[in-house]
């Protein structure tokens, strides 16, 4: 698989977990809704304030959620494929002697034919190195050396 393949793969790959964390949110806001409703039915006094005040917070919990979900879509979307880059920068595919990075959204590890990639936010502390780095340069990550094999 060639690097733009790849990144496309990875792209992919992004957006189809911010796709399932939105519906799993907003499937889970439905629930409490719900939830909200009967609780509105019944009137069990203090129980019934403190069951309404749960609800409430956990509504707000996954509207934060959510919210923080779209932000990551609309990061995303400003993720290009093409044209390579020399540097490593957002959208890049930054291959090092430890593990290959693509940097857009935390996503977790996507497994190709051949290696594992990481998708991994520009905030993640291993991103803050590789930012503005090019094939050849080393860094240090808890004490260990770390070279760009390849930047795409």
């Amino acid at each position: 698989m060639n690097d733009i393949t790849l990144k496309a793969s990875l792209y992919e790959f992004c957006r189809e977990f911010i796709g399932n964390r939105i519906e799993r949110i907003v499937s889970q806001m439905k629930e409490v809704q719900e939830a909200l409703e009967s609780e509105t039915k019944s009137s069990a006094g203090d129980k019934h304030e403190t069951g309404r005040a749960m609800l409430q917070l956990e509504r707000e919990k996954l509207g934060h959620q959510l919210a923080e979900a779209e932000n990551m879509g609309r990061l995303l979307k400003k993720v290009t494929i093409v044209p390579i880059k020399k540097t490593a920068s957002l959208g890049s595919l930054v291959k090092t002697s430890k593990a290959n990075y693509f940097l857009a959204i935390s996503a977790g590890e996507y497994t190709s034919a051949k290696e594992k990639n990481y998708c991994i936010s520009l905030q993640t502390p291993i991103a803050k190195l590789l930012l503005g780095k090019t094939v050849g340069e080393t860094f240090d990550l808890n004490g260990e050396e770390i070279r760009i094999l390849g930047i795409s």
